[in-house]
C-alpha cells in the first residue's frame, strides 16, 4: 500500500484536491430550488439505503403481525360466526313470540267486547287444489265442537267458513275464494247484497246492490246475518271500486280481515247478532287532550279597562253583541223587557257599555257636557206625546232629569209663574 502510495502520491494528492474542492463548491452553490448542492448529495446518497431498511422492517413487522400473530384468527371468526348466527335466530323467535302475544291479546279483547261464543285456532297449513283456491287448515276440529258451516272471524273482520271438519282440524275456505259468499249490508246506506270472492283478485265483489242505492268508496260494508253463518254486525271490509250499472252497482270490496295475515282466527260455535256501528271501526286508538282551565282561556287586560270588569264577553253576531248589552243595562236598571205597563219608566240607554254588564252592577254614568259646550244646532224641547197636555208635561219636568236624562244637552229651565207660551 505505502508503495502504492509513493508511486502514485502525485496523482492522489490531485484526487483529494479536486475532491476538496468540489466539496466546498457544493457547500457554496445552490440549486434553482435554494438548496445547496452539497445537501442534495447526501440526500440522494442516503434515500435508497433508508428505503431499503424500511423495507425489509415493514415486511418483518407485516409477517409477524398477519401470519405468526394470527394464527387462531379463523377460528375466531368461526366462533364469531356461529354466535352471531345463534343470536339471529334467538332474536326471531322473541320478535314471533311477541307477534304472538299480541295476536292472543287482541283476540282474547276481541271475545270480551263479542257476546258470540268463540274458539281460538291457529294456522296450521295451506289447501292444495287449483291457483284460485284459498282454503287454510287451523288446529281446532270436531272434538273441540267445531261444526261445518261456522264462521271463522279475527279482530280486524271475517275470514271465512268451515267447509270440512275432522276430528283434530278443520278446513277453512278463505274470503277471497270463488266458492265463498256471505250476505252483507252497507253502514250508511243499509244497501244489501252478497259478497263472493274472486281468486287470485285481493278484492271481493259485491253483487245484487241495487243502482238507486247510495253507495259511495270509502264506506265500510258489516256481515247482514242473513246468510245464517256469520252473525250481523262483523266488519267485512271496506268500499274500493263503486261503479254504475243495470240493475245492480257493481261494488269491490277490500277484505279488512285479510290485512294483516292468516294466522290466528276465531271460530264462532254460538252466533249473537249485533247492531251495525255508526262510526268505522278504528285500528288503533286516538288520544285526545283534556281541555284547557277556564281561567288560562282569558287573555290578560288593562286594570282599567271595561274588559276587566266585565270579562264575560258575548259571542256571536254584532247584533247578538248588542242585544246582550242593552239587556244587561235594563238588568242593572231592574228593569223586566216585555212587563212594564204603557207609561212606565223605560230604562236609560243613553250611555251604554263596550261590553254587558255583570249581575247587579250599576251603569256607568253619562259625562255631563262642559259648561263652555254651545248646544248643537236644531236643540228643542220634546215635543208632546199625543193626548199629553201641556200641564201633564209641566208637572213631568221637574222628574225628568233625575229620572231619565235626555240625549244630548239639557234644555234650559222654564220660566217661573206660568206656562211657556201662556
Amino acid at each position: 500500500m505505502e508503495s502504492f502510495l509513493n508511486r502514485y502520491r502525485n496523482i492522489t494528492v490531485l484526487l483529494l484536491v479536486i475532491f476538496a474542492q468540489l466539496v466546498l463548491l457544493a457547500l457554496q452553490v445552490k440549486n434553482d430550488q435554494d438548496v445547496r448542492i452539497i445537501r442534495v448529495w447526501a440526500v440522494s446518497t442516503v434515500t435508497p439505503a433508508a428505503r431499503a431498511v424500511e423495507w425489509f422492517r415493514g415486511g418483518s413487522l407485516g409477517f409477524v403481525r398477519h401470519y405468526i400473530m394470527l394464527h387462531d384468527a379463523s377460528e375466531e371468526n368461526r366462533r364469531l360466526r356461529d354466535e352471531v348466527g345463534h343470536l339471529r335466530l334467538e332474536n326471531t323467535f322473541l320478535r314471533n313470540e311477541l307477534n304472538t302475544a299480541d295476536r292472543a291479546k287482541a283476540l282474547q279483547l276481541f271475545q270480551t267486547h263479542t257476546p258470540s261464543k268463540m274458539l281460538a285456532a291457529n294456522v296450521i297449513g295451506s289447501g292444495a287444489g287449483s291457483s284460485t283456491a284459498k282454503v287454510v287448515f287451523v288446529n281446532r276440529g270436531s272434538s273441540d265442537g267445531v261444526m261445518r258451516g261456522m264462521a271463522v272471524v279475527n279482530p280486524d273482520g271475517i275470514v271465512g267458513k268451515v267447509i270440512a271438519s275432522y276430528p283434530t282440524a278443520s278446513e277453512v275456505l278463505l274470503i277471497t275464494d270463488p266458492d265463498f259468499s256471505a250476505g252483507v249490508v252497507s253502514q250508511k246506506s243499509n244497501s244489501h247484497g252478497i259478497i263472493k270472492g274472486q281468486g287470485n283478485d285481493p278484492l271481493c265483489k259485491v253483487d245484487y246492490v241495487p243502482f238507486e242505492d247510495k253507495v259511495e268508496a270509502g264506506e265500510w260494508f258489516y256481515t247482514s246475518g242473513d246468510d245464517r253463518v256469520f252473525p250481523r254486525g262483523f266488519a267485512v271490509g271496506i268500499a274500493k271500486v263503486v261503479r254504475p250499472g243495470t240493475p245492480f252497482k257493481e261494488v269491490l270490496v277490500e277484505p279488512s280481515g285479510l290485512q294483516h295475515g292468516v294466522e290466528d282466527v276465531l271460530i264462532v260455535l254460538e252466533s249473537v247478532h249485533q247492531t251495525i256501528p255508526d262510526a268505522p271501526p278504528a285500528n288503533q286508538p286516538v288520544y285526545i287532550a283534556p281541555a284547557p282551565p277556564a281561567a288560562a282561556t282569558s287573555a290578560p287586560t288593562e286594570p282599567d279597562s271595561d274588559v276587566t270588569a266585565n270579562p264575560a264577553q258575548p259571542s256571536g253576531t254584532e247584533a247578538d253583541k248588542l242585544r246582550s248589552i242593552y239587556k244587561s243595562v235594563g238588568d242593572s236598571q231592574k228593569h223586566t223587557f216585555g212587563a212594564g205597563l204603557p207609561g212606565s219608566k223605560p230604562p236609560d240607554f243613553t250611555k251604554l257599555p263596550s261590553a254587558p254588564l255583570k249581575p247587579g252592577a250599576p251603569a256607568t254614568p253619562a259625562a255631563a257636557p262642559p259648561k263652555s259646550a254651545a248646544p248643537p244646532t236644531g236643540a228643542s224641547t220634546p215635543s208632546p206625546a199625543p193626548g199629553e197636555t201641556r200641564l201633564q208635561r209641566q208637572n213631568a219636568t221637574p222628574d225628568a232629569p233625575a229620572k231619565a236624562p235626555a240625549k244630548g244637552p239639557a234644555a234650559p229651565p222654564k220660566p217661573p209663574g206660568g206656562l211657556p207660551g201662556a
